[in-house]
C-alpha cells in the first residue's frame, strides 16, 4: 500500500513540477512518477543540508516539488528535455 501511495504522491509532485518548468507536453505519466520521486528525495535531500527542515505537509510537498523542479532543471541542461 505504500509503494502505490509513494507512486501516485509522486506522480502528482511530477507532474506539477513539469508544469512550473514548462515541460508537461514533453513528459509522460511514468516520466512524471519518476521525476516526482527521485526530485523529492533530491529536495529532501537538500533541504536537510540545508538546515531547512521540512516541517508539515505543506511544506513537505512545497520541498518535493522544489526538488523535482531542480531535477527537471538538470535533465533540461543535460538534454533530455528540450
Amino acid at each position: 500500500m505504500n509503494l502505490i501511495l509513494m507512486l501516485i504522491v509522486g506522480g502528482i509532485i511530477g507532474w506539477l513540477a513539469s508544469i512550473v518548468m514548462k515541460t508537461n507536453a514533453q513528459m509522460g505519466m511514468i516520466a512524471n512518477v519518476v521525476v516526482g520521486v527521485v526530485g523529492a528525495g533530491l529536495g529532501g535531500w537538500l533541504a536537510g543540508v540545508l538546515g531547512i527542515g521540512a516541517a508539515g505537509s505543506v511544506m513537505s510537498w512545497i520541498v518535493g516539488i522544489a526538488g523535482a523542479a531542480i531535477l527537471i532543471w538538470i535533465l533540461k541542461a543535460v538534454g533530455v528535455f528540450k
